[in-house]
C-alpha cells in the first residue's frame, strides 16, 4: 500500500527547492527533518524556541513572533538555579535571567523576520495532550520539572485543536500569501501518558488537520505505525524511530515534497558532505592534497550558484 498517494501532499503545486526558505517547528520529529533540510543545505529555520510538542503553544508562539508581543520578566521564574519560561524548551533555559529574556525577544524577531521570507512551513504536531498552570489557569509549552501537582492535565478537542491551527493558517497567510503551510504528525508515541492515551491523543491531531483547508499533510506517524512496523526501526527506548526509519520517512518526504530538479543538487551536497567526513591514511599525501582540492573546487562551483550554502 502505497499511503503517499492517498493524501495530497503538495497539493499547490509548490514544492521545495534551492530558492526556498523553510520555517521546521514543532516536536523532536520536526528536528530530524529540519537536520535532513540543513545538511542538504536548503535554507531552513529550525524551532527557534526548541521543541514545542502541542499545538497551542505553537500557535501562541508564532501569534507573538508576528504581532512583536515580547515576553517580560514577570513571565520567567527560577527553579534549580535557572531562569525558565512556560512557554517555551527548557533548552533555551538560562542562570541569567536577563540573557534569557533578551534570547526569547530575539527569537520572536528572528521568527518574525524569517516569517516575511518563507515559501514554506513545516509544522510537526507531537500531543494533543496539555498542562494548564494552575496559579494562572494558562496552557503551557513545557513544565520545566515544575512539581506535577502544580498542573491539570486536559486533552485538547478536535473543535479547539482545529480552531487554533486554523487561527495559525490565517494569520501566516495574512502576513505573507505565499507561505505554502504543510502539516505531520509526529511518529513518537508518548506511551507515558498510556498506550489508550496516546493513540487518542494522535487521533485527535490526525483529525483536526484534515478539517483545514488549503494546507498539505505529510503522513509520518502513519508511515511508522504502518510500513514501518516492528521494533528493528526504533532505538532501545522502543519509542523513538532509529536512523533507519528517519532515513525513510525522509525518503518519502523527499520524493512527495522536494523538487526533481533540486535532486542533482542534493547528490552534489551529499558528496561533498561525504568527502568532508573522510578520513585519509596520509594527511600530508600528494593524493589526499589532490582530493582536497577538488573537494574545494567543487565547493566553490556550488557557492556559484547558491552562495547561502555552508560547509
Amino acid at each position: 500500500m502505497e499511503l503517499l498517494t492517498m493524501v495530497p501532499i503538495s497539493s499547490s503545486g509548490n514544492p521545495i527547492d534551492y530558492r526556498s526558505r523553510v520555517l521546521v517547528l514543532g516536536s523532536c520529529f520536526a528536528e530530524h527533518m529540519g537536520s535532513k533540510l540543513e545538511y542538504f543545505q536548503f535554507r531552513n529555520l529550525r524551532n527557534p524556541f526548541g521543541i514545542i510538542y502541542q499545538p497551542q503553544a505553537i500557535y501562541e508562539l508564532v501569534r507573538r513572533s508576528l504581532e512583536r508581543d515580547y515576553f517580560t520578566g514577570e513571565e520567567l521564574f527560577k527553579l534549580n538555579e535557572r531562569w525558565h519560561c512556560f512557554a517555551v524548551h527548557s533548552d533555551l533555559s538560562n542562570p541569567d535571567k536577563e540573557a534569557l529574556l533578551q534570547n526569547l525577544n530575539q527569537g520572536l524577531d528572528d521568527t518574525a523576520s524569517y516569517l516575511q521570507k518563507a515559501t514554506h512551513i513545516l509544522i510537526t504536531l507531537g500531543t494533543s495532550w496539555v498542562y494548564r498552570y494552575k496559579r494562572t489557569g494558562k496552557l503551557v509549552a513545557n513544565c520545566h520539572k515544575v512539581p506535577q501537582r502544580e498542573f491539570q492535565k486536559e486533552l485538547l478537542t478536535q473543535a479547539v485543536i482545529t480552531g487554533y491551527l486554523d487561527q495559525l493558517s490565517q494569520l501566516l497567510r495574512k502576513r505573507n500569501s505565499r507561505i505554502h503551510l504543510t502539516f505531520t504528525v509526529s511518529p513518537v508515541r508518548h506511551l507515558r501518558d498510556g498506550f489508550v492515551e496516546n493513540q487518542r491523543s494522535k487521533a485527535q491531531l490526525i483529525s483536526s488537520v484534515h478539517q483545514l483547508k488549503g494546507v498539505s499533510y505529510f503522513p509520518s506517524y502513519e508511515l511508522m505505525m504502518d510500513e514501518l512496523r516492528d521494533y528493528r526501526f526504533y532505538t532501545a527506548d522502543m519509542v523513538h524511530p532509529n536512523e533507519i526509519a528517519i532515513n525513510y520517512i525522509w525518503e518519502r518526504f523527499r520524493v512527495s515534497s522536494i523538487a526533481a530538479d533540486a535532486y542533482p543538487i542534493m547528490e552534489q551536497v551529499m558528496a561533498i558532505r561525504k568527502g568532508m567526513a573522510h578520513r585519509p591514511f596520509n594527511p600530508d599525501s600528494q593524493t589526499h592534497r589532490a582530493f582536497l582540492s577538488s573537494l574545494e573546487q567543487k565547493i566553490m562551483v556550488l557557492r556559484d550558484s547558491y552562495p547561502f550554502m555552508k560547509f
